[in-house]
């Protein structure tokens, strides 16, 4: 059997079994309607919703006496001035939107898988990653706000894209000033030396992935690995996950949140539950306005980065202000709007 197939099973098998077992976890017969691995996807994406507790924090770069240690604020001008928010109380997915979950949706929907070839070449990169189960999902922008509104279709619970205040007050464990939405809120890993040119070798994470990490799994799985712009994503659940419970918030993808970006917003923002400009504000290099993206690129423990707090733009269909196409990295995440734990 390949090893590609081998893992696919492996990460699908006692996901499957385990809930068939239990069974899923249902609203009032919501999900009665639907075929049994959706039913099962919609029960395990609730039992995996982390409640957070509405409250008052301090949003965007913050000053270094406040840090637990101090952050790097040299491309965080957009995430200023620091501002007060007030949220309600909702719920916010543990982990990025798999891989698995997208392709049900996309199933459900009748709509072309993403493990299917493009252009008929086998060796299709994007392909290769989307077969793996617990990866998360690759999207622009439109796909992940239609995902998370086929939720809401489909469970009967208010599932949205998270504002970009819900993300980073989540990423921040509500609000608390740390360096990075990590376990401890700070970057660690290995400082083993890098071994050649194409950064081989090198330091590995202790609790944020490196480019190391990303190329021993792309070695593990048999994909080309030599060249850093197909070093592959990680699993949704490889390092800890922060003290409220939420897995890779600091690395392992760019994440699109529901705002419309404008550089200026912190100034303007009102303080209870901002949800971004009305409409376009800022335009891209093409001329079309561009949307709120959460995460850092590149994430590195050995110069840093202002994580919890960065923001940039992107075009909805995924393309950078300069034109650069990054869907293979951006993915996404949603939000329940209820002021109590989803059941």
């Amino acid at each position: 059997m390949p090893k590609l197939m081998l893992v696919i099973l492996l990460g699908l098998t006692p996901i499957l079994a385990g809930c068939r077992s239990g069974g899923a976890s249902t609203s009032s017969g919501a999900t009665a309607e639907l075929d049994e691995d959706t039913r099962i996807s919609i029960g395990l994406i609730k039992k995996n919703m982390i409640f957070v507790e509405g409250g008052e924090f301090l949003m965007g770069a913050y000053l270094p006496i406040h840090a637990v240690e101090k952050p790097f604020h040299g491309s965080d001008d957009d995430a200023s001035p620091m501002h007060t928010v007030r949220l309600s109380s909702y719920s916010i997915a543990k982990f990025k939107v798999t891989n698995r979950e997208y392709q049900i949706y996309l199933k459900h929907n009748g709509k072309t898988l993403r493990t299917t070839h493009e252009n008929g070449d086998p060796d299709d990169f994007r392909v290769a990653i989307s077969s793996v189960p617990n990866l998360p999902a690759r999207m622009d922008w439109h796909e992940a706000e239609q995902y998370c509104k086929w939720l809401a279709e489909v469970s009967k619970l208010p599932f949205a894209l998270p504002t970009e205040a819900q993300w980073e007050y989540a990423a921040r464990s509500r609000g608390d000033f740390v360096y990075a939405a990590t376990n401890d809120g700070t970057l660690r890993g290995t400082n083993a030396p890098y071994t050649s040119y194409e950064w081989d070798g090198g330091p590995r994470g202790i609790n944020v992935s490196t480019s190391g990490d990303r190329s021993d799994f792309a070695q593990l799985m048999g994909w080309p690995s030599g060249v850093m712009a197909r070093r592959p994503p990680l699993p949704v659940d490889k390092f800890p996950p922060n003290p409220l419970g939420l897995y890779a918030m600091t690395d392992n993808g760019l994440e699109w949140v529901k705002d419309w970006y404008d550089r200026d917003y912190y100034q303007y923002s009102p303080l209870q539950d901002p949800q971004g400009p009305d409409g376009p504000v800022t335009k891209s290099y093409f001329g079309n306005g561009m949307k709120v993206q959460r995460v850092s690129e590149q994430p590195n423990h050995q110069w840093g980065g202002a994580l919890a707090t960065a923001r940039s733009a992107r075009e909805p269909e995924g393309y950078s202000d300069k034109g650069r196409f990054h869907r293979t990295e951006i993915t996404a995440r949603c939000v329940v709007n209820l002021p109590a734990p989803v059941l």
